[in-house]
């Protein structure tokens, strides 16, 4: 089985994907973080994130995978908590927007999911990566919940304004890029998470996938 699930930063995609998929014994696969890892390796490797052969030539060479809970190996080696930095929330977006880096990590992600079935979460899963996935959801937030969500968790309430800021530049970089936009997919439900908690958004994807109507 795959699933899938879209939507955009800080929605809560790769809480609810990790809480869905120990609940459906299936893997766990955040392709966010491979694009978050191709990031980290061009800013380690001085590779500037505007130049897209360059960073092509990375996502190629590097041997991204996970470990059994779900987070991911760089060459082998834990790629947390470096792809979670500040310089990498920067950059990603521009990294992620090159086609040649997209066409590079797309066939890793399937690779990953031939193994077993997966909850996979990122921004065109269910439109490119997986379109033919068993279930597809896409989860939404406004930005001012997400932030809000964002601050909580990194213990920055105060950086509520800025990482406000960030996420609606994020936003319009991934729904405009011209390879694989963020874009809802046609058969895809959609999951308004704004006043829920992250156990009602698992309890009412769980009941979809498993054809529970109330």
């Amino acid at each position: 089985m795959i699933i899938a699930i879209d939507g955009p930063a800080a929605a809560g995609k790769s809480t609810i994907a990790r809480r869905l998929a120990s609940a459906l014994d299936l893997a766990f696969l955040d392709t966010g973080a491979m694009y978050r890892a191709v990031t980290w390796a061009a800013l380690e490797r001085d590779v500037p994130t505007a130049d897209a052969e360059g960073c092509a030539r990375l996502a190629q060479e590097l041997d991204l995978d996970f470990d059994p809970e779900g987070r991911i190996l760089i060459d082998g080696r834990p790629g947390e908590p470096g792809i979670r930095s500040s310089a990498v929330d920067d950059a990603v977006s521009q990294v992620s927007a090159h086609p040649a880096v997209r066409r590079a990590v797309v066939p890793k992600q399937r690779e990953v999911a031939e193994r077993r079935g997966v909850v996979a979460e990122g921004r065109d899963i269910g439109t490119v990566v997986f379109p033919g996935a068993d279930h597809k959801f896409f989860l939404v937030a406004s930005a001012e919940e997400r932030a809000r969500r964002r601050a909580a968790q990194i213990g920055r309430p105060e950086e509520q304004a800025t990482i406000e800021a960030a996420l609606r530049r994020r936003d319009e970089l991934d729904s405009t890029r011209a390879d694989s936009p963020l874009v809802r997919a046609d058969d895809a439900v959609l999951v308004e998470t704004d006043g829920l908690g992250v156990d009602q958004v698992v309890e009412a994807l769980l009941a979809h996938v498993r054809g529970v109507r109330s």
